[in-house]
């Protein structure tokens, strides 16, 4: 399974563990396992592993697919062997997801395995000639005592048992001639529209027919003739004349999904301002010293600062002013002590939703253990007793919820509830202490008006005084 490019090297290696694990084809995820990982974080385990020993390039694990005959054995031995052969023949030094889907006529196993050793980050090597000398000597050794049929392998002779020749084939990802007879035999279907014309369309395009109690075709290039029966039930001669009647390119055309454009990675370089040589800085000095190059002005804002301040205060206290209607002192003194008594009114209501949260900690703490269990509980569900202890544990939890009358989502909506009430009654608290705030401020104001005006009016008659003295 290799690499995927330097955006995501673990594409390829994410679907494939995706694809085995699906629920559909393991009969509802009983028919998953694992080795020195949780097969729903085993990606996640491999990619540390990778990332650990830095090497998360190049390829990224391997793919084994065990397949048994049809109607020959039941889920759980092919569960057993697929296990047992990824046990005895990887070991423990790798991270190993395995599964068997059954939803096929033919079941079979899939086995993945990391490419990088957990014990000292060595990358497996798989050598030519492996699959023959020990893989498949496992396989049959283990089918044998289950007793299932074997393929026999002869390595003096080239009489090899057909089918692990074409599966070797398919192994190494050379060309697979019964997927372009399948491509070749479709296409033909969606544009004929008699049998007859099928039949002239596949000789143009090179195949030889045989057409007996079944029916034959050979493909330039192959050896012999492949029954198209074989294939499926739907390439029988019958079933061709019907697809040829009902089947049409139209019911092919995919419905094209408007999907939003994304970046899945991004590479920049930076380059960085280029230092002035000894002559450039002579050449700059020489303009500046002759006034052609003007220094840049800095800025006067400082200077504006505290009138901005005294506009910010001016604008709040009208505001203030403006939403209550305030036109005099007495108002003023008024709607301070209503604003008062809102805040004290803010403050009790935060103290009695805390309270409340304080009574109902230990069912929140509860639910938080539960949430932690739910993984657990569900490998449990699906078989792996490993969790056995976490299961009855998760089984307590939820008893002591519903025996005081709650289920696990009505203390989470609580939970929530209090959290939201504490934020807007604290919301709530700092407009009102703002609102009182400002309202301090200008009583504080309003009050020492009075004394600012007498200091203002001798200060004026000091001026005055100094301005009748004769000047010597």
């Amino acid at each position: 399974m290799g690499d995927c490019g330097n955006g995501y090297h673990g594409k390829h290696l994410k679907a494939a563990i995706d694809y085995i694990k699906n629920e559909e084809k393991t009969d509802g995820g009983r028919l998953v396992g694992g080795i020195n990982c949780q097969p729903d974080f085993a990606y996640d385990k491999m990619k540390n592993t990778k990332v650990k020993f830095g090497k998360i390039d190049k390829r990224q694990a391997y793919h084994f697919i065990i397949s048994f005959e049809e109607d020959n054995i039941d889920d759980d031995t092919a569960f057993k062997i697929t296990e047992r052969f990824a046990k005895e023949y990887i070991g423990d030094d790798y991270e190993v997801i395995f599964s068997v889907h059954n939803n096929t006529k033919h079941k079979h196993g899939h086995i993945i395995f990391n490419s990088v050793n957990i014990k000292n980050g060595k990358k497996y090597r798989y050598e030519k000639g492996d699959w023959a000398k020990y893989i498949q000597p496992l396989t049959n050794s283990l089918c044998k005592e289950y007793g299932l049929s074997t393929i026999d392998i002869n390595y003096d002779t080239k009489e090899k048992d057909e089918r692990y020749k074409e599966w070797n084939t398919y192994r190494d990802g050379k060309f697979v001639w019964k997927d372009m007879v399948i491509r070749d035999v479709d296409s033909c279907i969606l544009q004929a529209s008699t049998y007859d014309t099928f039949l002239e369309m596949l000789k143009e395009k090179g195949y030889k027919i045989k057409q007996g109690k079944y029916m034959a075709v050979l493909m330039p290039g192959m050896k012999k003739y492949i029954r198209l029966d074989k294939i499926g039930d739907e390439y029988t001669r019958e079933n061709i004349i019907k697809r040829i009647i009902n089947e049409s390119i139209a019911d092919y055309k995919s419905d094209k999904v408007n999907s939003e454009p994304k970046i899945i990675y991004c590479r920049f370089k930076r380059y960085r301002r280029a230092k002035l040589t000894g002559i450039q800085k002579k050449y700059f000095a020489k303009l500046y010293r002759t006034g052609k190059l003007k220094k840049r002005a800095y800025s006067q804002a400082w200077k504006y600062r505290g009138e901005i301040r005294k506009m910010h205060k001016l604008h709040e206290q009208f505001s203030l002013l403006s939403k209550y209607g305030i036109t005099s002192i007495t108002e003023l003194t008024e709607a301070r002590n209503v604003l008062d008594d809102r805040r004290k009114s803010i403050n009790r209501k935060i103290s009695a939703v805390r309270r409340a949260e304080k009574a109902a900690k230990n069912l929140f703490e509860t639910v938080d253990v539960i949430k932690e269990l739910a993984e657990s509980e569900n490998c449990y569900v699906r078989g792996d007793e490993f969790f056995k202890e976490e299961h009855e544990k998760y089984t307590q939890l939820i008893s002591e919820i519903s025996s005081q009358g709650y289920t696990v989502e009505e203390i989470i909506n609580l939970k929530e509830y209090y959290k939201s009430q504490y934020v807007k009654l604290r919301n709530k608290l700092k407009d009102v202490r703002k609102e009182l705030r400002i309202a301090d401020n200008l009583i504080k104001e309003e009050n020492e008006k009075p004394i600012r005006q007498v200091e203002d009016k001798k200060e004026e008659r000091g001026i005055d005084n100094r301005d009748r003295q004769p000047k010597k």
